[in-house]
């Protein structure tokens, strides 16, 4: 089983408002991602949030998807990506397809490519590319779990996935969400009017 990771802990201090509460296409982000997922036929999803969690789930609908609480996101990424892999530890997963809240405008046919590629090649990571590009989501295979959460707090997720870079499968797409990362209102003015 591949499950949906999707991390939306941070304080978006650049943004001034959570991302996950954002609004994209008649929804909010995090809802957009999870339906994303879904009909890019992903069962199993986790939703980390951190910073304001209870106003994040007044405003949020989450039946679809199960929500983990990281009381340590302020440490950063790579604890909320640990506390959402801790939640799945009881689960039979082949991997992990990463998600970030920033990233919203991925399309469930490029969710159904990267499951694809991992299926028929067993890469330990797949990354889509658009144009070349490097972007997310970007999927996980188990055998990279247990380095993943023994990461100290400093370090990136990064710094495990480079590793495995000569045997990483990179998918291109036609889908430029996958490059869109809304960091700031800017940014956010930029996806809402294009």
């Amino acid at each position: 089983m591949i499950a949906g990771l999707i991390l939306a802990a941070g304080e978006s201090s650049r943004m001034g408002t959570p991302k996950a509460t954002l609004t994209y296409r008649g929804c909010t982000f995090v809802e957009r991602i999870v339906q994303t997922l879904r009909v890019g036929g992903l069962e199993r999803i986790v939703v980390v949030l951190g910073h304001r969690p209870e106003e994040i789930l007044q405003q949020v609908k989450m039946e679809a998807a199960q929500v983990v609480i990281n009381p340590d996101y302020q440490s950063g990424q790579t604890s909320s990506l640990q506390a959402g892999l801790r939640s799945l530890a009881g689960d039979d997963l082949d991997a992990v397809l990463l998600c970030l809240v920033d990233h919203p405008a991925v399309s469930a046919e490029t969710v159904r490519k990267i499951v694809a590629a991992f299926r028929a090649s067993g890469a330990p990571v797949v990354i889509p590319t658009y144009h070349g590009r490097r972007g997310h989501p970007v999927l996980i295979g188990r055998q990279l779990f247990d380095e993943l959460l023994e990461l100290s707090s400093e370090a990136g997720a990064n710094s495990v996935v480079r590793r495995y870079r000569p045997a990483s499968q990179f998918v291109e797409v036609e889908d430029e969400g996958i490059v869109i990362d809304v960091d700031d209102r800017e940014s956010y003015r930029r996806l809402i009017t294009c």
